[in-house]
């Protein structure tokens, strides 16, 4: 009678950890699908900007977005330095889209301008581009006296 009883409770407490494992894996899914759709809802699926293409995801970091200035370049891609201090290894690719507000190309990319990137985030941190943004300086500001 106690066997019994004891293996029913330990079946149970399988069950209840298989059963919330499996809810955590839901959750994560869920979490990074509306993510995503919230990209492709601000302009930021495969397709650019109102694209209607795969969705890659959003976010510093999660799905290869990055934005910032770039601080150094070379034939391979570009280093973008984040607003919080961090930087990011941007590889270019001839298949990558580069746009300003006019049609641009790799020579655009240049030290000193501000990137909006979109793409894939590989296993080593890096993000190879499919689409980068460049955006216009601010203004300069008006010195106090």
């Amino acid at each position: 009678m106690k066997k019994s009883i004891l293996i029913t409770v330990v079946v149970a407490l399988i069950a209840a950890g298989v059963g919330f494992y499996g809810g955590m894996l839901y959750q994560q899914k869920k979490d990074v699908s509306q993510r995503g759709q919230r990209a492709a809802q601000f302009g930021f699926g495969a397709g650019g900007p109102g694209g209607t293409g795969t969705r890659r995801g959003a976010g510093n970091g999660a799905g290869g977005f990055v934005s910032g200035q770039i601080i150094s370049q070379d034939s391979q891609g570009i280093t973008v330095k984040s607003n919080d201090g961090s930087s990011k290894i941007v590889l270019v690719s001839g298949s990558a889209q580069i746009s300003k507000f006019d049609p641009g190309t790799s020579t655009d990319l240049q030290i000193g301008k501000d990137v909006t990137v979109m793409g894939t985030t590989n296993s080593d941190g890096s993000v190879t581009a499919q689409n980068i943004q460049i955006r216009p300086n601010p203004p300069a500001q008006p010195q106090q006296q």
